[in-house]
C-alpha cells in the first residue's frame, strides 16, 4: 500500500481526519527512516506505513495513525522527544514517546521480564490507551514478516507474542488483532499442529462452503419472509482457536463442534432474539452449546448470542447473531469505544469500558513480588470467566474458579468483611465454593465476622485479595501498638 492509498482509505472512514498532520508525519518519518532497511531488504518506512495502515483499519484518530508513522523515531533517529513536538505538536509526540517507553529490556529471569513488562504496559494505558493501540499495531505487523528472523528469535517473538500481546488485545476485545497475532505465532511455536489443521481445514473446504451456503440461503429466505434486513456471511475459524479446542476438549479434528460458522449481523436487539429462534425452528440445537452474551457480556464488553445446530445434512454449524454495534465491539473493541474527536478529546461516556484497567492500576503497585503479579495477572487479565447474580438479578463478572468471598468483595467491600455464610442457588455452601455461570449468591454477614487469612489461599480477585491484607496489615500494626504499650 502506497501513502496515497492509505489517505484515501483514511478520509473514506473519517472525512475530517487532519490531512495536513498526517502528510507532516508520514513525510517526517520518510526523511526519519530514509537509509534503513528491514532484514527483508524491503524499505523501513514500508513497517511505519504498514503499521499506520493497521490502525487506519481500526478506525483510530489521526493523531494515533500519524504517531504510527513515527513510532519508532525516537529509538531510531537522534530526535529529541523536544525537536519531534516542535514539528509535528505535543499529541503525537508524547504517543510516540509513550511507545518508546514500552520497549522491553532482556533480564535474565522471565518471571521478573514479564512482570516489568505488563508494568510498563499498564502504566501506559492508564495515561493513554492509545499507546498500547499502536504497540499492538507494531508487533502484528512484525509477526507477519517474522520469517526473516532467526530461528531462536522467531520461537522467542511468538512466545512474547502470545503470552503477552495476544491476551492484552482480547483483554482490549480487539477480535481482529487478538486472532491474527494467535495464529502467527502458533505457525512458528507448534508448526507440525498448525500444518495439520491447514491440511485438513483445505480437504474439507468444498464441503464446509457447501454447508455454509445452503444454511446461509436458507436463512436468507426465512429472515426475509419476516422483513429482516441482516447481513449474514460465512466465518473462517481461526486455527489456534481450533488448536486450543482441542487440547481442551482432548478431541480430534474431526470432533470439533464449531469449524463452519455464519455470522449474522442486525440492526436491532429484538431482532437477536427473534433470529434465535427462527434458527432453533429450522435447525435443531446442540444440547449444551447455547451461549448468550449479549445479556452477560464479557469483562471486554463483547457481545453476541452463540448457538450451535445440526445444519444442513445434519452437520455441525456455529452461529453468532449480534448488532452493528456489537459487531464494531468484537472487531475493533476498545479501538471503537474509546472514541477520540480529532484534537485528542475523550469521550467520557465511553470510558467505563476500560473500568477493569482502574482496578489494575489500583494494585499492581502494591503486588512488589514477581511471581505473585504474574500469577494475579493470569487470573484477572486473562483468565476464564463465570456470571453469577445477586438475589435482585444483578449480574457479576469474576474469574473462573472464584468463590463466594470473590463475590462479596465485588459487590461491596463491607460485605466481603463481614461474610459469614453463603447461600448459593438457595442452598448454603461454604465461602470457599467454586462458583458457576448461572449461580444465585445470596452473602450472610455478621458485625462479629472478620477476613481469615485463610481466605488467602482461594480466593481468586485481586480485589479479594487487596482488602483481606489491607484488613490483615491494619491487625498487625494494631497488635504491635498493644504491644509497645504493654498490658
Amino acid at each position: 500500500m502506497t501513502y496515497e492509498e492509505l489517505k484515501t482509505r483514511i478520509l473514506k472512514d473519517k472525512p475530517k481526519a487532519d490531512i495536513l498532520l498526517l502528510d507532516k508525519c508520514y513525510l517526517l518519518a520518510e526523511e526519519i527512516h530514509f537509509s534503513q532497511k528491514r532484514l527483508s531488504g524491503e524499505p523501513y518506512v514500508v513497517h511505519a506505513l504498514e503499521v499506520a495502515n493497521i490502525l487506519a483499519g481500526l478506525k483510530m484518530d489521526s493523531a494515533t495513525i500519524s504517531a504510527g508513522f513515527l513510532h519508532d523515531a525516537l529509538e531510531d533517529s537522534a530526535l529529541t522527544f523536544e525537536e519531534l513536538k516542535e514539528k509535528v505538536g505535543e499529541e503525537v509526540a508524547t504517543l510516540v514517546e509513550g511507545v518508546t517507553k514500552l520497549t522491553f529490556k532482556a533480564n535474565p529471569e522471565k518471571e521478573s521480564r514479564q512482570a516489568d513488562n505488563f508494568r510498563k504496559i499498564l502504566l501506559a494505558m492508564s495515561k493513554d490507551i492509545r499507546v498500547i493501540v499502536i504497540k499492538l499495531a507494531d508487533r502484528l505487523h512484525n509477526m507477519r514478516t517474522l520469517q526473516y528472523l532467526a530461528e531462536d528469535k522467531r520461537k522467542e517473538n511468538a512466545e512474547e507474542t502470545l503470552h503477552i500481546y495476544a491476551p492484552l488485545a482480547h483483554r482490549l476485545g480487539v477480535g481482529r488483532i487478538k486472532w491474527e497475532l494467535e495464529d502467527l505465532s502458533m505457525k512458528y511455536l507448534y508448526p507440525r499442529e498448525y500444518e495439520e489443521i491447514g491440511d485438513k481445514i483445505a480437504v474439507k473446504r468444498a464441503q464446509r462452503e457447501k454447508l455454509v451456503e445452503e444454511a446461509k440461503a436458507l436463512l436468507d429466505s426465512k429472515l426475509k419472509e419476516q422483513n429482516i434486513n441482516a447481513a449474514i456471511v460465512g466465518r473462517a475459524k481461526h486455527f489456534y482457536s481450533i488448536f486450543q479446542k482441542m487440547k481442551r476438549l482432548n478431541k480430534d479434528f474431526e470432533e470439533i463442534y464449531d469449524i463452519s460458522a455464519l455470522r449474522i449481523v442486525v440492526s436491532t436487539l429484538e431482532e437477536c432474539y427473534t433470529i434465535l429462534g427462527i434458527i432453533h425452528a429450522i435447525f435443531k440445537p446442540i444440547p449444551g452449546q447455547f451461549d448468550d452474551y449479549i445479556a452477560m457480556p464479557k469483562t471486554n464488553r463483547y457481545q453476541s448470542l452463540h448457538t450451535n445446530v445440526f445444519g444442513p445434512n445434519g452437520l455441525p454449524l456455529e452461529i453468532q447473531i449480534r448488532t452493528k454495534e456489537m459487531n464494531e465491539t468484537a472487531e475493533f473493541g476498545v479501538a471503537a469505544h474509546w472514541y477520540y474527536k480529532e484534537g485528542g478529546q475523550r469521550d467520557v461516556k465511553s470510558e467505563h469500558k476500560i473500568e477493569w484497567l482502574r482496578h489494575l492500576i489500583e494494585w499492581m503497585t502494591e503486588v512488589k513480588d514477581s511471581k505473585e503479579f504474574m500469577d494475579l495477572l493470569r487470573m484477572d487479565l486473562f483468565g476464564d470467566e463465570v456470571f453469577v447474580f445477586t438475589p435482585k438479578g444483578d449480574v457479576f463478572s469474576l474469574p473462573l474458579g472464584a468463590s463466594p468471598v470473590d463475590f462479596a468483595y465485588a459487590v461491596h467491600s463491607s460485605l466481603g468483611d463481614k461474610i459469614m455464610g453463603a447461600k448459593i442457588n438457595n442452598k448454603m455452601s461454604p465461602i470457599r465454593a467454586e462458583l458457576k455461570t448461572g449461580d444465585i449468591v445470596e452473602i450472610l454477614t455478621s458485625s462479629a465476622a472478620k477476613p481469615n487469612p485463610d481466605w488467602l489461599k482461594f480466593v481468586r480477585t485481586n480485589k479479594a485479595k487487596q482488602k483481606i491484607r489491607h484488613f490483615l496489615k491494619l491487625k498487625e500494626e494494631e497488635e504491635e501498638k498493644k504491644g509497645r504499650r504493654g498490658p
